[in-house]
């Protein structure tokens, strides 16, 4: 237990002092400010864990995450059983997230796909149908990065260690989204 303790604080200090990251989360941030200022939507996608990721990030949006506020438009394309079985039985698991994607995406939107070996298969191919559909393409991977794919932005977590980067994955998503949240609904201060 205190060697894992130990380790998940080396890591989150290690992700603190990590300005790539840094830098990737602003540009998110960003990114996802203009498309919900503009009317877009923000669509997660993850497996396992991840996919609980998804969710997490999806309501922490929709919801509220520092203090009361508008809701801001995010959908877990893990959370949809139906359209994940039919998926996967007419087209194959690869395809569960890309055809989400294809069906709501639109040009402007934001698609966050969350894989911390950066190989899951349907991820990658999410990917590629959102820059098909002019959707911005943003990932959460472990320090490998996303392996074969391009995106728009990349927050890579300095670990190869799964629990690891999962951790840092939702720290990453709590400070995107605050980062959204003050930029499109600014907390007013009463005189």
């Amino acid at each position: 237990m205190v060697d894992y303790l130990r380790r998940s604080a080396e890591a989150m200090v290690a992700f603190a002092e990590d300005e790539a990251a840094q830098a990737a989360m602003h540009d998110l941030a960003e990114r996802i400010s203009t498309s919900l200022a503009a009317g877009g939507r923000l669509l997660v996608a993850g497996n396992g864990g991840s996919a609980a990721d998804a969710q997490h990030i999806a309501a922490e949006f929709t919801g509220r995450l520092m203090y009361d506020r508008r809701p801001l438009s995010a959908v877990a394309l893990t959370t949809d059983s139906s359209s994940l079985t039919a998926i996967s039985n007419d087209y194959g698991f690869a395809e569960v997230f890309a055809r989400q994607v294809s069906a709501l995406g639109c040009p402007g939107d934001v698609f966050l796909g969350i894989s911390t070996s950066g190989k899951s298969p349907n991820i990658l191919r999410a990917f590629q149908a959102a820059r098909d559909a002019g959707v911005i393409t943003a990932a959460f991977s472990g320090e490998a990065g996303i392996v074969g794919a391009t995106c728009d932005v990349t927050v890579a977590v300095p670990s190869a260690w799964t629990p690891l980067i999962q951790q840092m994955h939702i720290t990453a998503g709590h400070i995107v989204c605050g980062l959204v949240e003050r930029t499109l609904c600014p907390q007013r201060v009463e005189d």
